[in-house]
């Protein structure tokens, strides 16, 4: 799966692994990511591309604002990416 702008991804490496982040912006050997708590909007993380994996995780309020340009608040980032855990727990314990 191609990662792209505005995708929940988990952390593969580094101190954050297994943690999930919207990607706020991507080329091609880079994505920058945020989670609104550890990174926040202001600060975010730039990491490798095969350092995180793309989840299928439906966010689409957070999602339509980061692809349109919209203000995106880092309470959103946060409690988007609680949802999207809890939605990946229940999936894994089936």
């Amino acid at each position: 799966m191609e990662i792209e702008k505005a995708d929940v991804v988990v952390s593969l490496a580094g101190r954050d692994r297994g943690k999930l982040f919207f990607v706020i912006e991507a080329d091609e050997a880079y994505v920058t990511i945020a989670d609104g708590k550890g990174r926040k909007l202001e600060h975010p993380k730039r990491k490798k591309r095969k350092h995180v994996q793309r989840v299928s995780v439906n966010a689409e309020r957070v999602q339509e604002k980061l692809l349109s340009g919209g203000k995106v608040l880092n309470s959103e980032l946060r409690r988007e990416l609680a949802i999207a855990g809890q939605t990946l727990e229940s999936q894994e314990g089936k």
